[in-house]
């Protein structure tokens, strides 16, 4: 089924998510350490949602064109058999680098997405990265360069408080910065896309800090340059 409006697919992603909530259990965060007691843990809500945006903001033919102008630049695409392990052997170094630093790292098909929690990456309300954030960028960086046959989206989303404008201009700002530290590390910026979601793309509820403090988030999502 498509579903062409983007305020419909959002509130059917924030309805996916409230409906993993319904029973309480205590885990142990794999990529924190923590154990926490909620209505479902802060991992299950970001393997749930993370990405589920992507296309939502860029648009699928916006990662079309991507692909054919850096194909049409010589840049070299993945055949459709080499695709997935191309792709999961960027997943498992990512995971390697990103564990106990907050990040997640989901799979969704051939893509991998990055959730970067906005407490882990900007101070409340700023768009300046926080300098402990480095180590993890670098550590994207590094592998974005050694797997060059991807698209990089980057994504920035917010929560529900204050001005709907502000949230989006925020949300920009954020990606933005994220992707000029990429390319400050070597990441050539032909490859790179941001994308402002604002407070649209929610994937936890805003009714509880938790929940605020999960949609204020960049993803970076890579995916593949394909043939054809």
């Amino acid at each position: 089924m498509s579903i062409a409006n983007p305020a419909l697919k959002a509130a059917l992603v924030a309805t996916l998510v409230a409906s993993l909530s319904t029973g309480c259990q205590t885990t142990t965060d794999p990529y924190t350490g923590e154990r926490k007691t909620t209505s479902t843990t802060l991992g299950a809500l970001i393997g749930a949602g993370a990405g589920a945006a992507i296309g939502m903001i860029s648009g699928h033919d916006a990662k079309q064109r991507r692909q054919r102008a850096l194909v049409g630049a010589g840049v070299g695409a993945l055949a459709g058999g080499a695709v997935g392990n191309y792709m999961d052997r960027q997943e498992s170094e990512l995971r390697a680098l990103m564990r106990d630093s907050g990040v997640t790292v989901t799979r969704k098909g051939e893509d991998i997405v990055l959730n970067m929690p906005g407490n882990v990456t900007f101070r409340t309300g700023s768009a300046d990265l926080n300098a402990q954030f480095f180590k993890v960028l670098d550590g994207v960086a590094q592998v974005a360069k050694k797997y060059d046959k991807t698209i990089i989206e980057i994504a920035g989303h917010t929560d529900n408080v204050g001005g709907a404008d502000f949230n989006r201009q925020l949300s920009q700002r954020r990606a933005s910065a994220v992707a000029q530290y990429l390319m400050s590390k070597g990441v050539t910026e032909p490859r790179i896309m941001t994308a402002a979601g604002g407070e649209e793309h929610p994937i936890a509820s805003n009714s509880t800090e938790q929940g605020r403090a999960a949609n204020r988030r960049v993803e970076v999502t890579l995916a593949p340059l394909k043939e054809g």
